[in-house]
């Protein structure tokens, strides 16, 4: 992936306070992202299908998802992405607070790409962020876009 375009992520969280801090920690790293934020796995279905005010939207390059949200969760909306031809392909990381041996199980069978734990604090944050970005634009081959 070259190095010019910004990568395209959504951020599906519901805490505002893990939103700001993953725009501090993306901003501290000097990535070139487009970061789009939907506030549940409803909103994110309707983001990744271009449907309600979200029919122009790009497709991300990755899927950062919370488990634990109002309306529809992390494992459910995992598993419609998953269970959607036009989606499946599209890498999904977790990334939740939850560190319970049953959630990382239930999201590695429901076909997430990785589990991370949210770390605390800015400093850590932003270094899990720097890898996950290094391993997955870099390291990683990813499938071409449509």
């Amino acid at each position: 992936m070259s190095t010019m375009k910004p990568i395209e992520v959504l951020l599906v969280d519901d805490d505002e306070a893990d939103i700001e801090l993953t725009k501090q920690a993306l901003l501290s790293n000097k990535i070139k992202v487009n970061l789009n934020v939907c506030l549940d796995g409803f909103e994110a279905m309707q983001y990744l299908r271009n449907e309600a005010e979200y029919q122009n939207a790009i497709k991300p390059d990755m899927i950062l998802l919370d488990l634990n949200m109002p309306r529809k969760d992390g494992r459910q909306t995992l598993q419609e992405i998953r269970a959607d031809e036009n989606l499946k392909d599209l890498p999904v990381v977790i990334l939740t607070t939850s560190e319970a041996d049953e959630d990382v199980l239930k999201s590695y069978k429901l076909g997430c790409n990785c589990y991370v734990s949210k770390p605390v604090g800015l400093d850590e944050f932003s270094k899990m962020l720097g890898i996950l970005k290094d391993f997955w634009f870099t390291v990683v081959k990813l499938p071409p876009k449509d």
